[in-house]
């Protein structure tokens, strides 16, 4: 396993963490919330992630039951070339995470925005690896399917030279697709927040 190890100070083992005041917290300028990834509760900062929440939404259901529609928004990534990038991603992996723990009920599937953004927007390889490798066995069972909208040049290049490394099933539950209409033939579109940059 090549993927990073957290350090000590991103781990919190149950019933560790001196629990702050009021006003300590007001102090420290920053808004905490715990999320749990595997067996292991993690602090996530939310107020550093505040401008950047808008990457994951829900947007309805499809099919019979609770199918869940989760929206990923790139365009809504911070820049790679902030200062504070690897704190901010390392954050917004927590709030990812835990966010999808609480949308998806049953199957789901992933609708991947990837128009209107820049390359210095979209997230790492490794980043996205170690997200869909961190969510537990049940959210990537129940992953139906990954619709990828406007998938540039780089994208599609960067699956194809994965392809070799990824396993066949998760392979299968890949799909592209070039236009809104498209993707309005796929699933339900009322509740899927398009942002305005993506419509343009």
């Amino acid at each position: 396993d090549d993927l990073p190890k957290p350090k000590t100070t991103d781990v919190i083992r149950k019933g560790s963490l001196a629990e702050y005041t009021v006003a300590e917290e007001k102090d420290d300028g920053r808004r905490w919330r715990m999320f749990r990834i595997g067996e292991q509760d993690h602090r996530g900062d939310m107020k550093a992630i505040e401008p950047y929440k808008k990457v994951i939404s829900h947007g309805g259901y499809y099919g019979d039951g609770l199918n869940a529609i989760v929206v990923f928004a790139v365009c809504f990534m911070p820049e790679s070339s902030q200062p504070n990038y690897r704190y901010l991603m390392d954050n917004l992996f927590k709030y990812v995470i835990g966010t999808l723990e609480l949308l998806v009920a049953e199957n789901y599937m992933i609708v991947y925005l990837n128009g209107a953004t820049t390359r210095r927007k979209m997230p790492s390889l490794g980043w996205l690896r170690k997200c869909y490798q961190q969510i537990d066995r049940r959210l990537r069972k129940n992953l139906k399917s990954l619709i990828i909208v406007h998938p540039s040049w780089f994208i599609r290049t960067l699956l194809a030279i994965t392809k070799p490394f990824i396993s066949s099933k998760f392979s299968q539950k890949i799909r592209y697709v070039f236009t809104l209409a498209e993707l309005a033939e796929l699933i339900p579109m009322e509740y899927v927040g398009i942002p305005e940059c993506i419509k343009q």
